[in-house]
């Protein structure tokens, strides 16, 4: 009893973001690490739903990726909302339920489908439970939307896990995740960047410029790219579908143009997250091509948003939240910005490792590399005590040179 009550005060379930960052840089590495495996012919395919491609998009939209939001969104809706932090034994609880997702969908062969589809839809159902009613109760009602984009993936994991079930492919299912991840990505970076970026311009000494994360940019954006997994999911493979990728690859470049405001663009969290816009803007332009003709094969594209944007963005966050939430001052060393740059060559890599043999094995390498360093770097952090030996996820004490790290 005593030992299980140590377990449950340890300081790894002090915030949600804790146990969910580590699981997902140690999941970055063992996921990538078994897919490489397993096209090499060294391990054999896991016997999952809809074959070992889709076993391999699964885990890392709905083990990967969605661990990482858990980790903001357990996090940030409390700050953001004001509400009471969520307490240990539902953060115990969360990650527990991940971790056995993991493994029923990994052994869905021998277990069946459907404790596979019970956890892990059950995973963003309870995760969308905690956080609805902060965010219905705050007056401004200003994070709806990040129920909106967790009830959209609960259903598409739903109906990932049906469509195996009837014999059809998955995998339109996971392609329409992908675009919800994308929606998210952007309602993230539209949420922390105000702070980040004026803090910036504030470092520059630039009197009358500021930044503002314009809605109509950013909503015309989000409903480009809803509209593509909408036409994607009904047209696979249609012009129609690429004719409105590449209508949100040019609301993702309009975007951009909110962030073009002097120097401040070249402080690193602040180029980190522009960058994340560029990876989605090509990401949606190569599939746009590809699908009107262009020697180019779809899933170039749609890696650059996967292997590229999104886990460039899933680092940044985790290297400026997992830090501050922490009680820690902004990570100033070089192996952040250096691996915010091998994420992004890796993605480009791989874009191309249809042309160049080895090319495949090469990114994926790079790309674990920077989750383990993340991971190797962080683990003090996120499984210790607080420096200042508080208990909760506020920022560090003393925090004027450390205000661009918040959420």
């Amino acid at each position: 009893m005593r030992d299980a009550l140590f377990r449950m005060n340890h300081p790894l379930f002090m915030c949600g973001f804790r146990p969910f960052f580590a699981a997902t840089a140690a999941f970055a590495v063992l996921a990538l690490a078994a897919w490489l495996g397993i096209l090499s012919g060294a391990l054999p395919a896991p016997a999952a739903v809809g074959g070992a491609l889709a076993w391999h998009a699964h885990e890392m939209i709905f083990g990967f990726a969605i661990a990482s939001v858990a980790g903001f969104l357990l996090t940030a809706i409390p700050e953001f909302t004001g509400a009471p932090a969520f307490a240990r034994p539902k953060l115990i609880g969360l990650a527990l339920l991940w971790l056995v997702g993991r493994v029923a969908f990994w052994s869905s062969g021998w277990l069946g489908i459907w404790p596979a589809a019970l956890l892990n839809t059950g995973l963003i159902v309870w995760l969308l439970a905690l956080i609805a009613p902060p965010v219905w109760r705050d007056p401004a009602r200003r994070q709806l939307s990040f129920l909106y984009a967790l009830l959209a993936l609960a259903v598409l994991e739903a109906g990932f896990f049906i469509a195996g079930a009837r014999g059809a492919s998955p995998m339109p299912w996971l392609h329409a995740a992908n675009d919800v991840l994308m929606i998210l990505v952007v309602i993230t970076i539209s949420r922390i960047s105000m702070r980040i970026v004026n803090t910036g311009i504030d470092g520059q000494d630039a009197p009358g410029v500021e930044y503002l994360a314009r809605p109509p940019r950013r909503n015309l954006a989000t409903v480009a790219i809803a509209l593509h997994g909408v036409a994607e999911f009904l047209l696979p493979g249609n012009a129609v579908t690429g004719w409105l990728s590449l209508a949100a690859c040019a609301g993702l470049f309009n975007l951009l143009n909110d962030w073009h405001i002097g120097r401040a663009l070249f402080r690193r969290w602040v180029m980190m997250l522009y960058g994340v816009y560029w990876m989605m803007a090509l990401g949606y332009g190569m599939m746009g091509l590809s699908l009107l003709g262009a020697s180019l094969p779809v899933s170039a594209g749609r890696h650059l948003l996967m292997a590229g944007a999104m886990s460039l963005a899933i680092l940044t966050v985790m290297c400026i939240a997992g830090r501050n939430h922490a009680g820690y001052r902004s990570e100033r060393g070089a192996w952040v910005p250096m691996i915010a740059i091998a994420v992004a060559g890796a993605a480009l890599v791989r874009t191309f490792a249809s042309a160049f043999p080895g090319a495949l094995q090469l990114s994926g390498a790079i790309w674990i590399a920077c989750f383990a360093l993340y991971l190797a770097r962080s683990w003090r952090i996120l499984a210790g005590p607080r420096p200042d030996n508080a208990a909760g996820c506020a920022g560090p004490a003393v925090q004027p040179e450390n205000r661009e790290t918040a959420c």
